[in-house]
Parts: structure tokens; sequence; C-alpha cells
């Protein structure tokens, strides 16, 4: 299991994939990192670990930053019940990672293929997306399809979605 930033950024160099890593102080959320990474180049993503009413089926979404996710229509959209996020121990016996750490690079961690992975179009069409490297003391910057390309190779298969937004109350991931 990868748990560092340090294991991450080596897994990633091994596999040939080009990438910056910027090192802050913890943040926890995407107004926290935004502080800490003014003129870093990449567009700033946010990680929705979510889980379905019964807590049966697990959900990573991951969206730029500026997005707020329509929870109810996601729902609708993946075909389950209401969707809320799940909880720390969940998302660290499935991925590995704390809260505030959340990305998809961790999804190399669920081996057991608990977590369904979404990504929004937006975020893979940007040029550089700017990503946790397994901790929240590190980000990562690197090209969206050089992360799907990390994923596949480990076996994770990443759906490319448009995740619907709302302008209102819907609950948001950091």
């Amino acid at each position: 299991m990868i748990r560092t930033a340090a294991e991450a950024c080596s897994s990633l160099s091994e596999s040939g994939l080009e990438f910056q890593r910027y090192d802050h102080p913890p943040v926890a959320t995407c107004e926290e990192a935004a502080k800490h990474l003014q003129g870093i180049a990449g567009t700033g993503s946010k990680n929705l670990f979510l889980r379905d009413k019964r807590g049966e089926r697990h959900f990573l979404v991951t969206v730029r930053e500026e997005i707020r996710v329509d929870l109810a229509k996601l729902s609708e959209l993946f075909g389950v019940g209401r969707l809320s996020f799940a909880s720390h121990e969940r998302l660290e016996r499935c991925l590995g990672v704390k809260p505030g750490a959340v990305m998809m690079l961790a999804l190399v961690n669920d081996v057991a293929g608990l977590v369904s992975a979404y990504i929004d179009r937006g975020l893979v069409e940007a040029e550089l997306v700017q990503c946790h490297p397994m901790e929240n003391t590190s980000t990562v910057v690197m090209r969206p399809k050089d992360i799907l390309t990390y994923l596949s190779v480990h076996g994770r298969v990443v759906r490319v979605i448009d995740v619907p937004a709302s302008g209102g109350d819907s609950m948001n991931g950091g």
C-alpha cells in the first residue's frame, strides 16, 4: 500500500510519468491549498469520497476545485439512493489515506475494487492538474491523462463524466 508522498512520487517516477512536486504545510481544504500554491501551474482539484445510502457502494468523484457538486443529481446519475460522505474509517480502509489527502492516485490502494471512480470532463480537459500525493503536505502537478494512465496500469478504471454542478447548498469535499 502506498501511504506517503515519497512513495507516491517514487511510484509515479518508476512509471515514467512527468510531474512536479511542491511541499507545503498541511492543508485540509482547497482554499488552504490555494494559499500555498499561488503562481503554481495547474487546475486545482477536489475529491469527494462518497457512499450510497446503505453504505454498500463507494464512489470517488474528482472535480475542479471551484465546482459545487449537486449530490442529488449525482445520485440519480449513479442510479443509487441518497449519496453522503463516507466516514474517515471507510476512507482509510478503502483508499489508505486520511481526510484532506483524498485524491485519485489513492485508487492504487483499492486492490479489492471497492471504490468506483469518476472524474469530471472539465478536469480531464485541463492542461495540468494539482493534486495531493497521498498526504496533504505536498501537491503534485501533472497532466490528467497521465493520472488516468497510471491508474489504468494499476488496474483501475476511472470513468470520465459531466459531474452535475449546483449553485445551491450541495455538499462538497476539500
